[in-house]
C-alpha cells in the first residue's frame, strides 16, 4: 500500500528547523546571548537585590542595638544618682555622728560613768542621758553600716552596668563598620546595573526578566504603594522645564535597584526600553486602567505575565530622560501615553494613601 503524503511531511519537517534557525535572534537583537534572568548580565540584579536585604537586616541589627546601649547608659546614669544620693546620706550621718560625739564631750562624755553618777544631782537622768546617746550611736552605726553595704552594692551595679554598655558600644561600632561596607558595595551594584540598563536602552533592545526570589508578603489589601519606602517628589499635574507638558505621572524618589511592585494584580501587557521613559513596563488592571512603572533599571516579569498585588516586577533605576534615581509612576485609561490620571487620586479611591 502507497502513502503518498509522507514525504511532504518529511520534507516540511527539515524546513520548519530551517525557518526556526533562521528566525533565532543574534547577540545583538532581542534578549541577547544569555537567557532571561541567567548569566552574567543578571547577575547585578540578583546582586542588588540580595544587598538590600542584608543592608536592611544590618541597620535593623544597628538600630536595635543603639536602643539597647541607649537603655544600657540610662541605667548606668540612674545607678551614678542613686551612688551619689547614698554617699550624700552616708556624709550626713558622718556629721550627725561627729556632732553627737562633741556634743558628748562638751558634756563631760570624756567622763566615766561612775564619775558622772557621783557628781550628777539626779543620778537617774544621768543613766537616761547615757542610754540616749547609746541609742543614737547605735542607730547612727547601724545606719553607716547600711549606707556602706548600699554603696558598695550600687558601685558593683554601675560597674556591671558601665561594662555592659561599653560591651554594646563595641558591638555596635562593628555593626556600623558592617553596614557601611555593605552599602558601599550596594552603591557599587547600582551603578554597575544602571550601566546595564543604560546600554540595554542605547540598543533599544530589553534583557529579558531577571528572575528574582519574591519576598513573602502578607498585604491584605488589593492595592499597595509602587515602593516600599520613597519620598513623593515631583507630582502629577507639574510644570517646568523637564516636560514639554504637565507631568503625567507621580515619581518616587528611591536608590537605584530599589523593587518596584504592581499596585494591584492585573496583566503586563508591554516590556519595552528606549525612549523618553527608558525601561519601562505597563500593567493591565480590571476596570480599563493601566499603570506605567518607567526609569526602571531592570525588569523581572515578562510581557503577558500575569501580576498579583505586591509583586516585584521590576528595579529603579534612572534610565531614559531622567535627572536622577526615581520611579515613575503614571495612571491611564489606555496602555500608551496621552491618557494619563492623576495616580495619588486614583489609588486613594482604592484605599490606599501614599
Amino acid at each position: 500500500m502507497r502513502l503518498p503524503r509522507r514525504h511532504p511531511l518529511l520534507v516540511a519537517v527539515p524546513l520548519c528547523a530551517l525557518a526556526v534557525l533562521a528566525a533565532r535572534p543574534t547577540d545583538g537583537e532581542g534578549d541577547g546571548p544569555y537567557a532571561p534572568g541567567h548569566g552574567p548580565e543578571s547577575g547585578a540584579s540578583a546582586q542588588v537585590a540580595r544587598l538590600y536585604e542584608e543592608a536592611a537586616a544590618a541597620t535593623l541589627k544597628y538600630e536595635a542595638g543603639r536602643r539597647q546601649a541607649s537603655r544600657q547608659r540610662t541605667e548606668v546614669r540612674r545607678l551614678e544618682e542613686l551612688l551619689d544620693r547614698e554617699r550624700q546620706e552616708s556624709e550626713v550621718l558622718r556629721d550627725d555622728l561627729g556632732r553627737i560625739a562633741r556634743s558628748q564631750y562638751r558634756s563631760g562624755g570624756g567622763l566615766p560613768l561612775t564619775a558622772h553618777l557621783i557628781l550628777a544631782d539626779d543620778p537617774e537622768e544621768v543613766i537616761r542621758g547615757q542610754r540616749a546617746v547609746w541609742k543614737a550611736n547605735l542607730t547612727l552605726d547601724t545606719a553607716l553600716k547600711r549606707n556602706a553595704r548600699a554603696e558598695a552594692r550600687l558601685a558593683r551595679d554601675e560597674a556591671k552596668a558601665e561594662k555592659a554598655w561599653k560591651a554594646l558600644e563595641k558591638r555596635n561600632k562593628g555593626l556600623a563598620d558592617l553596614k557601611s561596607s555593605i552599602e558601599q558595595k550596594l552603591e557599587t551594584a547600582r551603578w554597575k546595573l544602571q550601566g546595564q540598563a543604560d546600554t540595554s536602552v542605547a540598543a533599544g533592545s530589553c534583557r529579558g526578566a531577571v528572575r528574582l526570589d519574591q519576598p513573602e508578603t502578607a498585604f491584605t489589601g488589593s492595592w499597595v504603594a509602587p515602593v516600599e519606602t520613597y519620598v513623593l517628589s515631583a507630582s502629577y499635574g507639574s510644570g517646568g522645564a523637564l516636560w514639554a507638558n504637565r507631568h503625567t505621572g507621580q515619581d518616587f524618589a528611591v536608590p537605584i535597584g530599589t523593587p518596584v511592585r504592581s499596585v494591584g494584580g492585573g496583566k503586563v501587557v508591554k516590556v519595552s526600553c528606549g525612549g523618553a521613559f527608558g525601561i519601562e513596563i505597563v500593567v493591565e488592571h480590571a476596570g480599563g486602567y493601566y499603570t506605567q512603572y518607567a526609569h526602571l533599571a531592570a525588569v523581572t516579569v515578562d510581557q503577558g505575565e500575569h501580576v498579583s498585588p505586591g509583586q516585584w516586577i521590576g528595579q529603579s533605576g534612572t534610565s531614559g530622560n531622567s535627572t536622577g534615581p526615581h520611579l515613575h509612576f503614571e495612571v491611564r485609561v489606555t496602555p500608551e501615553m496621552g491618557s494619563a490620571v492623576n495616580p495619588v487620586s486614583w489609588l486613594a479611591q482604592r484605599g490606599l494613601t501614599l
